[in-house]
């Protein structure tokens, strides 16, 4: 674990600086106005949003080289490599991102968030609580076996079963049984009536998976190894891409499937090459040895678009920025001192210092472009006064000592340096530790953290998911309730809301939740934020979801 107990003196200086800016000009009263790898946090954690290296404006205005491209091979520079190549394995973006393009769903989603056929051609819910599921007939895995209803079957049995221990399984824990029907027919049912399932069946914790392989995966469980571990080896899936080989922390590249049942891909080879450096990544798309860059920092994207050669591309996502309590811990568990802390930051020097502008301030957990939010429902105000009287209230006059966790993304390490010089005003002194991505995720999902940052992307765009995994009890840890929140009132809004098929009545529930979330404050609610990539001019065809995810298959790179 590596602790940040001395900061690099130009972002202290710029967050200390932001921070008795914004308080100077209002000394006297009580203050002014207030996710993803961005937890893989689709909605899911994320591995940071983008990445605030500081940078000077040396290459800007200049030319790109392109001495180092290669029309056959698409290398993508990220931020964080993938934490597992098992769907059932992961729940962050920088995993969900190989993985999409290795395995398929049965049902995709467009960017407008309509729903698509995909390995599924049509689904119908035929009861109250069975959806029948009807799939394509002409598809291989890579490794030449047919698709069938048995791999649905078998994928979907393996994600509920307890023994696996998925960080997904709650997408589909109102299954109760997968029924074949015929060779290409399959049935699920369900314990009630859950409205967003279609949704559910496009988010990557639902690729499919051979029965075959499943089975030696479970093979090599009764030998000793771990639920995943075969499979991370041999990630077999019906993808127009399919694995060829992972160096962790260094690469995994994919090769094209040419025995694809739809149009295949557009390029021979993709690699995702983890380049953790800011200012390393916007070098490697200037000289042609990345093609895509992602993220880029706010700070860099006039550098990039003045740069012939390369631009930028940028997309609004269904993510949100956070920082989270931990509820178990003391002070965290009591709710005047996390409403204290929330009041304690000012959003808008947060969004303009890190994000120059590209994000707009979060009310709650969801944002205006996911279903389920309601515009009814005020924040809590920046007002750091008041926060120092709900500190006094709480016992704690004199402040108190925490820390704030992240991982290594340089916008989220200076995110915690604002929010540090923030919290100090009202006697908070939070110590910053930078942990390794993977440390962090197994760390936070054990509750080991005080404070913590992290990402969502609600990738169903529906509220059940942008508020189930993350605040229900039942899903405290892995799964995404990392604030440890347990309170019963929620849980029975958010049962009933997923059950409930009338689309006026779901609405409400979500408004009465989202009312809770504020007022309990599980935690400070920073940002939804804009993807910002790098991209080269000769890559043409490509997307990216506002769930996160890259989508290649129509990527070419022109000569």
């Amino acid at each position: 674990m590596l602790r940040s107990k001395s900061l690099k003196a130009a972002v202290i200086s710029a967050a200390v600086a932001l921070t008795f800016t914004a308080c100077a000009s209002e000394p006297d009263n009580n203050g002014g106005g207030d996710n993803a790898p961005a937890n893989d946090n689709n909605a899911e954690v994320n591995d940071g949003n983008a990445d605030n290296t500081n940078t000077n404006n040396e290459g800007e205005g200049g030319e790109a080289s392109d001495e180092d491209a290669d029309p056959s091979n698409l290398v993508i520079a990220t931020l964080s490599d993938a934490n597992s190549l098992d769907p059932h394995g992961s729940n962050d973006v920088p995993s969900s991102a190989v993985q999409h393009n290795i395995f398929e769903t049965l049902i995709s989603q467009n960017e407008e968030a309509e729903l698509e056929p995909l390995l599924a051609t049509e689904w119908e819910a035929t009861e109250d609580n069975v959806w029948t599921v009807q799939l394509r007939e002409d598809v291989t895995f890579h490794d030449g076996s047919d698709f069938t209803a048995d791999d649905v079957k078998a994928t979907f049995d393996r994600v509920l079963d307890e023994d696996v221990a998925s960080e997904r399984a709650f997408l589909y824990e109102m299954v109760e049984e997968v029924v074949v029907v015929d060779d290409y027919t399959v049935e699920f049912h369900t314990e009630y009536p859950f409205a967003p399932f279609p949704s559910h069946l496009a988010h990557t914790g639902g690729s499919i998976m051979s029965a075959e392989v499943i089975e030696e995966d479970y093979a090599a469980m009764e030998d000793g190894g771990q639920p995943g571990d075969y499979l991370n080896e041999n990630p077999i899936g019906t993808s127009f891409f399919q694995f060829e080989e992972w160096s962790p922390g260094t690469e995994i590249v994919l090769s094209r499937n040419d025995d694809y049942w739809g149009d295949t891909a557009g390029v021979e080879q993709v690699t995702f090459r983890v380049s953790p450096e800011g200012l390393t990544r916007i070098g490697e798309l200037e000289t042609g040895a990345a093609d895509i860059i992602y993220p880029v920092s706010p700070s860099d994207t006039s550098r990039i678009e003045e740069t012939d050669g390369i631009h930028m591309y940028e997309q609004e996502s269904l993510s949100l920025a956070y920082i989270g309590f931990n509820m178990q811990k003391e002070p965290l568990d009591d709710q005047q001192v996390r409403q204290a802390l929330s009041m304690a930051i000012n959003k808008d020097d947060l969004i303009e210092g890190v994000y120059e502008g590209a994000a707009t301030p979060a009310v709650g957990p969801i944002g205006e472009q996911v279903f389920g939010f309601s515009d009814e429902i005020d924040a809590l105000d920046y007002d750091p006064e008041r926060a120092q009287e709900l500190l006094a209230e709480a016992g704690y006059e004199d402040g108190f000592d925490t820390t704030i966790w992240t991982n290594d993304s340089d916008e989220r390490i200076a995110v915690a340096e604002l929010v540090q010089a923030q919290l100090s005003v009202i006697g908070v002194n939070a110590e910053i530790e930078v942990l390794e991505w993977g440390a962090y995720l197994d760390n936070t999902a054990a509750g080991e953290h005080d404070m913590f940052i992290l990402g969502w992307v609600t990738v169903t765009a529906d509220a059940d998911y942008g508020m189930y995994a993350l605040f229900h009890s039942e899903q405290q840890g892995a799964a995404g309730n990392r604030s440890f929140m347990d309170n019963a009132e929620l849980d029975e809004i958010l049962d009933e809301a997923r059950r409930e098929p009338d689309e006026a009545t779901r609405e409400d529930l979500y408004e009465q939740a989202m009312e809770i979330l504020v007022e309990e404050a599980p935690m400070l609610y920073l940002y939804h934020t804009d993807y910002l990539v790098g991209v080269r001019d000769e890559v043409e065809g490509f997307w990216k979801h506002p769930n996160g995810i890259y989508q290649l298959r129509d990527v070419t790179i022109e000569q």
